[in-house]
């Protein structure tokens, strides 16, 4: 029994962890933010490290070491874009008559680094685990970032929750980029498609037979995918996915933390576009 819950538990707290740590650290006043990535790279070296290394254990032991090494490479992303050290060459929004492919192309420069970032890092841990016979770490990269393209696509489109509330002051330009809707024709798709993976990687972990190193890895992938399914799936009901990560808010200056809503898969808050 611990061989099932223990994957599904273990990403369960890495998730929620790990996203109410990155705001909390978002929250704290801006001379900090440099301590905290030094921080946070002194970490993701090592786990840079830990991925090439567990790229040779096929253990169950292999397989958590490698998605945690992925998730602090992946939270380095994200204090990095949160902090402003990586987003994109342009600082402000459109002006309001700015709409369609032209609207979309300024969101996309508004978050070119970042962009260019998290490609350049999956190239890196693919590189890193390559012809390993644990590749847990390269998919659960893989798993958060094409869920983020999924999420910001959605934001593009237009959703219910913004998350809007999470940026941080240096940021709010990005709100400009935002869309208020009740729902958009991917959703469904990117719910069904998440969820419907993560309940096959399911099903193939608990087949009879399976080694305990593949139960391991496909439990923790089809756990972090269940997430994204439901964090799209908040993006539109009427109710807030905030008070998950309250204590994550206390560092912000009061009134300015509300909740957080947009997927975040140790994520945060994309660029949307207006009507």
């Amino acid at each position: 029994m611990m061989t099932i819950a223990l994957p599904v538990l273990a990403a369960l707290f890495a998730w929620w962890f790990a996203t109410g740590a990155i705001l909390y650290l978002d929250g704290l006043p801006r001379s900090t933010y440099r301590h905290s990535m030094m921080s946070a790279s002194l970490l993701a070296l090592p786990a840079l490290l830990g991925l090439a290394l567990t790229s040779h254990s096929a253990t169950p032991a292999g397989a958590y070491l490698a998605f945690v090494c992925a998730l602090v490479v992946w939270a380095w992303q994200e204090m990095a874009f949160l902090m402003g050290f990586l987003t994109g060459p342009r600082k402000h929004s459109c002006t309001p008559d700015c709409r369609g492919w032209r609207h979309f192309l300024h969101g996309v420069h508004a978050l070119l680094h970042h962009e260019l970032a998290l490609i350049a890092g999956g190239v890196l841990v693919f590189a890193l685990a390559w012809d390993g016979v644990n590749q847990v770490g390269a998919w659960t990269y893989l798993t958060l970032w094409v869920m983020r393209q999924s999420a910001k696509l959605n934001l593009f489109l237009g959703v219910r929750n913004l998350g809007e509330s999470l940026l941080p002051e240096h940021l709010s330009y990005l709100k400009g980029y935002f869309r208020r809707r009740a729902m958009n024709p991917l959703l469904p798709f990117s719910v069904i498609g998440s969820g419907g993976l993560a309940v096959l990687l399911a099903w193939m972990a608990l087949t009879p037979g399976v080694e305990p190193f593949q139960v391991t890895a496909r439990l923790l992938l089809a756990t972090l995918l269940g997430l994204a399914a439901l964090e799209h799936l908040f993006l539109v009901l009427p109710v807030p996915l905030d008070a998950l990560w309250q204590w994550g808010t206390k560092a912000r200056p009061r009134g300015e933390a509300t909740g957080l809503a947009a997927p975040r898969h140790a994520a945060v808050v994309v660029v949307k576009v207006e009507p």
